[in-house]
């Protein structure tokens, strides 16, 4: 029975271990999670990425994806806003949540205000990146909200993450998937 348990042990690591080699391999096939040619009441940008967040967003919108944007994060809704009203975008289209600090609180404060507004489908403009990590943080906090994930693909080929200076952030979404999962119980799955 030991020998039996230890074999299915060895087997698990080695699945694990193969899974994560094949993870920071393709990053991409892994951390972008990407539906294409969706509609929906509303695009969710959330903060950070510098202003690549919200061109993003500006384009989608100005491609008639969503009618509203919710720009949510206390540090950079006032840069991602001027940005949106610089590429066209109405001002009385976009909404705000200003006190969000990270994906979980974006997605927490955010799932009141858009049950509020009355929102059935949402996109999430992100990163691709971050996509995995917002997408599954918004349908965590929001589960009767369907959601959809159109990532920017802004430095998707690895040989300009270092010119984008986002390598650094691709590492950094492994261990806050498995955070995510483990402390709040937001699947990535």
């Amino acid at each position: 029975m030991k020998k039996r348990l230890l074999g299915v042990l060895a087997i698990g690591t080695a699945l694990l271990l193969l899974l994560a080699g094949l993870g920071f391999a393709f990053p991409q096939r892994f951390l972008c999670v990407e539906n294409r040619d969706v509609r929906a009441d509303i695009l969710v940008v959330p903060g950070g990425a510098g202003g690549e967040r919200a061109k993003w967003a500006a384009q989608l919108f100005t491609n008639g994806v969503a009618p509203k944007i919710l720009l949510t994060g206390a540090g950079d809704y006032r840069g991602h806003r001027a940005i949106l009203v610089a590429a066209g975008v109405p001002r009385d289209v976009i909404l705000l949540e200003d006190r969000s600090t990270t994906t979980k609180e974006n997605a927490e404060l955010s799932a009141h205000l858009l049950k509020e507004q009355g929102i059935k489908t949402a996109i999430v403009a992100t990163s691709w990146y971050h996509s995995r990590r917002a997408l599954a943080s918004f349908e965590h906090f929001a589960p009767d909200i369907r959601f959809y994930s159109c990532p920017s693909h802004y430095a998707y080929a690895r040989a300009d993450w270092k010119k984008a200076g986002i390598g650094r952030y691709v590492w950094q979404e492994y261990p806050k998937l498995a955070g995510y999962w483990l402390r709040h119980g937001i699947s990535p799955f």
